[in-house]
């Protein structure tokens, strides 16, 4: 039909794995603290820690490079019960991921805790702010919450940024040059979450349109955003 549009190739979703490897987790200003915390142990000030920050500033990474070293489990708070406590801290070590004001039963908590200090285990809690600021109705728990040591990561700087872009490109096994790199940071959000929705955008539309992952085609993506 004169003046039809070409059919629209569709992205296959492939399967990629994003390592949490130790030697990938790229260092920066915003998450030298939290590392230095997780190459230390066990030399830790508290046999309960906590790394906060904001969402995709690589907690997950550090608690995955911790459990890797410790054999700790991973939970998230909401799924925790009373009745599976023992179970959970088996390893002799523990990540609560997700820690969140009012996203746990605070009873289970605190037996948590007691379980945790009777059995000389080890936990690492990851949350977005300190849980020392807690609104907590359990007089006794709300002591223990503001007595856990707290390291905080904070937002990219450009540098950091720029490198997990070529990391998340990478884990896609995709090499980018430093064109794209610059345009990406110019334009995005400063945020881990931010970069990979780019990485991700990126890659499905230079499949669905057989083209290499450059800057011509961000150019494209973002200027059609912009509209």
């Amino acid at each position: 039909m004169p003046g039809a549009s070409p059919p629209r190739q569709l992205a296959l979703a492939l399967d990629y794995s994003e390592s949490f490897a130790r030697e990938d987790f790229v260092e920066g200003p915003s998450n030298a603290s939290a590392l230095a915390l997780i190459d230390r142990w066990p030399d830790w000030p508290s046999r309960v820690m906590a790394l906060t920050g904001p969402q995709g500033s690589g907690k997950s990474h550090l608690a995955a490079i911790w459990a890797e070293e410790t054999g700790a489990r991973f939970v998230s708070m909401r799924a925790l019960d009373g009745e599976h406590l023992p179970s959970v801290l088996a390893t002799g070590a523990l990540v609560v991921e997700d820690f969140s004001e009012g996203a746990f039963d605070e009873a289970t908590l605190f037996h948590l805790l007691n379980l945790a200090q009777q059995e000389g285990a080890t936990m690492l809690l990851t949350a977005r702010n300190s849980p020392a600021g807690w609104t907590i109705g359990l007089a006794d728990l709300a002591s223990r919450l503001r007595a856990i040591p707290a390291v905080a990561l904070s937002a990219p700087d450009d540098r950091l940024l720029r490198a997990v872009i070529v990391k998340l490109f990478a884990d896609r096994q995709l090499a980018v040059d430093e064109n794209l790199i610059a345009y990406l940071v110019a334009r995005m959000e400063r945020s881990f979450p931010a970069a990979r929705v780019a990485v991700d955008r990126l890659d499905r539309e230079a499949m669905r349109q057989q083209r290499p992952v450059n800057r011509a085609l961000a150019a494209e993506l973002y200027r059609d955003s912009a509209r």
